[in-house]
């Protein structure tokens, strides 16, 4: 971040309801960073938007002020690997604006997140951008919008010239937006401007009319009463606010043609925080916290949406404030209960609490400035720096009344990839690299896995993955490599075998002597390990039989054949010699490991693996296209059943983990984009033969 922007003071609001804060959305190239950095540059004096656009991997915040409105912009990632990213700003925001590129239009991942902030009921526009693009169309956009989204309709539509975007009609108030100028100015409409009006103009105002809670005012209009145009601003305003209507509106960021528009928009039709969804608010044991309302006089009530390291200032985290007031140095309580909402444990998010954290310096981000902030009230958007011990969706809360808000619904990371340090140097480092970045990123799932000692992430996609092991070389200078993912197998006997284990050593004084005769027996999936004694006659002591299954359990855990533990087994003691003296517990152990191994080979013992239960939602179109690639992953496909989304269809399948590591990437490219999935582990079941076999040639050695 550059500090060059601390000298100037920004004003902060004294009221909730001066402050409007809203997330840009959209796919990858819709510009939406672009329109961002024309928000920016048109309420900051001498600033100038960048001329060259890099896809944002980040979230990246704004406040402005204009007409005594205090904006906080959010633009997020486009690309669907960094969804986490835009899940965050929709916690953050009040309103959503979604960015639509004319010549690209929607792409499967936008649509989803529409309806996902329709069923948050959360207000929402549309900006089009690209309309100067060789097959950018402003209606054919507008339609393509209706057809997915609903009631969308344009507020303005673009004047075009020279290839270019020049102005804007206002459609209610019949007005041009001239930007042919050095400053844009308003004019009224020459007479074919004047055509284009009218010929849009009475399906806007029919559709605000629908809207409107006045029952009797659309049999008016349509009866020919002229409808005061006031009444029907009015009506747009809680139509927009209540996310009944969703106006469309032409931008083009180069000359920044619909800006004005857009902040219009803003200030005028999405809500203040005041009347927003505030989340679940809970106390940290799980308990009523009480109502929780937008009040800079209430119970400090803020979340973490976002954190992460900058090079001068260190620990910065991204807050929205729900209820209170948030000032520098103030004691805070501090609570994070990740685990408690996802229903399981997660690596690196242990539950905290903690009364021991004060809040540093405020400031407003300006995209890459910080501007110093004397408090953050009820309802804003604030960077807090030098709070080491929160966490991405920790609340922060006063420590006379601790609170822990609901986090937002996280995605769940489904490509493991297995990861080691490059070298002794990096491995020291790698463990708290691996553990900040889990702090700041909970769309990553770290994972050591014990029976493989592999590290794994778990990322969204590929570009996470790069973005993760960038971050690990770039911030914390520490190299790593990616390796083969194995999978966490199993090996079981598959017949029945009677084999003896025989350890006679004599090297002069005291030797080592047991021999056991065993039966090996297979049993149901998900028996376990069985034990019994059947020597007659005392051939084993007594003593030394508790040391012959000693001896089978641990060598059972270290796997017979290819090293993977050996399960659902009965091992039946049948027979043995003793020494009088030469006889112990550990030569009775080893005996009995020796004897299981000599009954392990390729005839008696098979590979075990992992199955998970899939469930695969996805367009209607694509479902074909799926359910073949399913069967060349060895699925077996249970049912299908009409998902909660009309033209969706949910697969229910069982597949083996070891054909699902690049299940995410491969359902992206056979769906287009479409599907999504869940998977949950169910069973072991037998690997086939010649994979078996593979695997068996390739772990052996671990066996040793």
């Amino acid at each position: 971040m550059n500090r060059a922007a601390d000298a100037r003071e920004v004003r902060d609001p004294v009221s909730p309801d001066q402050i409007r804060n809203v997330v840009l959305v959209g796919p990858t190239g819709a510009g939406k960073t672009a329109l961002f950095d024309r928000l920016v540059a048109a309420t900051v004096p001498g600033r100038r938007p960048r001329e060259i656009h890099e896809p944002s991997l980040a979230l990246s915040v704004a406040s402005v002020e204009r007409n005594g409105v205090f904006v906080n912009v959010l633009d997020t990632p486009g690309h669907p690997d960094f969804v986490g990213e835009v899940r965050a700003g929709l916690r953050a925001a009040d309103a959503a604006l979604f960015v639509v590129s004319a010549v690209d239009g929607l792409d499967e991942a936008t649509r989803l997140l529409w309806r996902e902030c329709e069923v948050l009921g959360m207000p929402r526009a549309v900006a089009v951008t690209r309309l100067d693009g060789a097959r950018g169309d402003f209606q054919s956009t507008v339609a393509m919008c209706q057809r997915t989204f609903g009631d969308a309709q344009p507020l303005q539509v673009p004047v075009m010239g020279g290839g270019s975007v020049v102005g804007t009609l206002n459609l209610l108030r019949r007005t041009v937006r001239d930007h042919t100028g050095e400053e844009p100015v308003h004019r009224d409409p020459d007479a074919t401007e004047a055509g284009l009006i009218d010929e849009q103009r009475g399906a806007l105002i029919e559709s605000v009319i629908e809207e409107s809670e006045d029952e009797s005012l659309l049999e008016r209009y349509l009866g020919g009463e002229e409808i005061d145009l006031e009444a029907v601003v009015a009506d747009l305003r809680t139509a927009v606010a209540t996310a009944r209507f969703f106006p469309v509106l032409p931008t083009h960021a180069p000359n920044g043609v619909g800006v004005d528009d857009v902040f219009d928009l803003i200030e005028r039709g999405f809500p203040s925080p005041v009347s927003s969804r505030i989340p679940a608010v809970y106390t940290p044991v799980g308990a009523d916290f009480g109502e929780v309302t937008c009040d800079p006089d209430g119970p400090l009530v803020a979340e973490v949406v976002r954190t992460t390291t900058d090079p001068y200032v260190g620990r910065l985290s991204l807050v929205r404030v729900f209820s209170g007031t948030l000032r520098p140095d103030d004691p805070v309580h501090v609570s994070g209960h990740l685990s408690q909402f996802a229903g399981r444990s997660l690596e690196g998010h242990g539950d905290h609490d903690s009364d021991d954290e004060r809040v540093g310096p405020l400031s407003a981000s300006l995209g890459d400035e910080m501007r110093p902030k004397s408090a953050a009230i009820a309802g804003d958007i604030a960077l807090v720096a030098k709070i080491s011990g929160v966490e991405t969706s920790d609340t922060l809360s006063g420590k006379d009344k601790p609170a822990l808000v609901e986090p937002w619904v996280l995605p769940e990371p489904l490509l493991p990839v297995a990861i080691h340090a490059k070298s002794k140097g990096d491995e020291d480092k790698l463990g708290t690299a691996l553990q900040r970045i889990v702090a700041e990123d909970v769309t990553m799932r770290l994972e050591h896995n014990p029976e493989t000692h592999q590290v794994v992430l778990w990322a969204m996609g590929p570009a996470h993955v790069d973005q993760l092991i960038s971050a690990l070389r770039d911030r914390f200078h520490v190299e790593v490599e990616v390796e083969q993912l194995r999978t966490s197998l199993r090996e079981t006997f598959t017949r029945s075998v009677e084999v003896q284990g025989r350890l006679v050593k004599q090297s002069g004084g005291h030797g080592q002597y047991a021999v056991c005769k065993i039966q090996v027996e297979p049993l149901e999936r998900g028996s376990g390990f069985e034990f019994v004694d059947k020597v007659v006659g005392g051939a084993v002591p007594r003593q030394f039989i508790p040391s012959v299954e000693k001896g089978a359990r641990a060598q059972l855990e270290k796997g017979v054949l290819a090293g993977y533990p050996c399960v659902d087994v009965r091992v039946t003691l049948l027979d043995g010699k003793a020494h009088s003296v030469d006889s112990s517990d550990m030569a009775f152990q080893t005996a009995a490991a020796q004897a299981l191994r000599e009954a392990a080979n390729e005839s008696t013992v098979s590979l075990l693996e992992p199955i998970d239960a899939v469930d695969i939602t996805v367009a209607d179109e694509a479902l074909g296209s799926v359910l073949a690639d399913l069967r060349g992953r060895r699925g077996q496909v249970h049912g299908t059943e009409p998902g909660e989304l009309a033209g969706y269809t949910v697969v229910h399948a069982e597949v083996p983990q070891y054909e699902l590591s690049r299940y995410p990437i491969d359902l992206r490219s056979v769906s287009h984009g479409t599907g999504t999935f869940t998977r949950a582990f169910v069973r072991y079941d037998y690997m086939p033969a010649q994979l078996s076999r593979e695997v068996a040639a390739r772990d052996g050695e671990r066996s040793a």
